[in-house]
């Protein structure tokens, strides 16, 4: 039986990778109904801990623990840490179709925010794409026709963190060890949310404590399937294989928790993956990224290791 392609290979990792992910996603969604998004942030980053010092053992990228750039590493680690809560509280009030139409705008907000920030230039094309998925994201969001929730401000607050991180990665990624940027997201998440714990922590039964262990390893899974995909593959080939968490997300909303997407959620998360894939094409083919395309390993989706 023939090998597959190395973009046949990493489009498939990728897909593995991002199912997963949505699985993770669905599973936080369930838990929010018992307890905070910030709970559920701060027991992930916890039971990642051990993982993190498996992935730490095996780095054989030589340095310290120290970061080179301490102080946009500790803006990073915020912006992750509020990214990751952002989200899980948009899953916990959303359908979870209607979250991801809004956190796929995140190529978007990377794409705006290069150009102040990293002195990138947009032509004319991709501005006009950045539009057009910002259309797609209100007619997701409908204002004026449907009531606006904290749930849609914390996709849009999501999205825009998660490219904050992106813009920071793509400036200090070339220096920095990845297992130091790995522990300073990781970090971020432990210690902002176990400042806020006190205030929101419910006692957690067993199961509940083996359901979150379960999604901190599906999470450090799906990040190194990733890792794994980008080698394999070319960035414009794996990183698209992100929407297909749309298709996971109708299915587990479906089964899970009675939701079907209405059709303006459909068109207007057409819309934002259309102008995210073409965004993604053109910085490829013009490699106007200094680092790294919008949707890169890191750049992709909101960490919670």
């Amino acid at each position: 039986m023939p090998r597959p392609s190395p973009n046949a290979a990493g489009a498939l990792l990728a897909l593995a990778a991002f199912g997963i992910f949505a699985t993770h996603d669905a599973l936080i969604k369930s838990l929010a109904k018992t307890y905070s998004p910030i709970q559920i942030v701060f027991c992930i980053a916890l039971f990642s801990f051990p993982l993190l010092l498996v992935m730490l053992a095996r780095d054989r990228v030589s340095g310290t623990l120290l970061p080179i750039h301490p102080r946009l590493m500790m803006f990073r680690g915020v912006s992750v840490a509020v990214s990751a809560l952002s989200a899980f509280y948009a899953f916990s009030v959303l359908p979870l179709a209607q979250a991801y139409a809004i956190l796929f705008s995140t190529p978007l907000m990377i794409t705006v925010l290069a150009i102040p920030l990293l002195g990138e230039r947009v032509g004319l094309r991709r501005a006009l794409a950045v539009a057009a998925g910002l259309c797609g994201v209100l007619i997701v969001l409908r204002p004026g026709s449907a009531d606006l929730s904290l749930g849609h401000l914390a996709a849009l607050t999501s999205a825009t963190a998660g490219a904050l991180n992106a813009i920071i990665t793509r400036r200090i990624g070339r220096r920095e060890r990845s297992a130091v940027m790995l522990l300073y997201a990781m970090g971020g998440n432990f210690v902002l949310m176990g400042l806020a714990m006190p205030f929101v922590y419910v006692p957690m039964p067993g199961p509940d404590i083996s359901v979150m262990i379960v999604i901190a390893a599906m999470a450090f899974a799906a990040m190194q399937l990733i890792i794994m995909a980008y080698r394999r593959g070319e960035a414009v080939i794996v990183a698209p294989m992100q929407y297909s968490q749309i298709l996971w997300a109708t299915v587990y909303g479906a089964l899970f928790f009675d939701e079907l997407p209405t059709p303006t959620t459909l068109i207007g998360a057409g819309l934002v993956i259309a102008s995210g894939v073409y965004i993604l094409l053109r910085e490829s083919n013009a490699r106007t990224s200094e680092i790294r395309p919008v949707l890169g390993p890191d750049n992709g989706k909101p960490p919670t290791l």
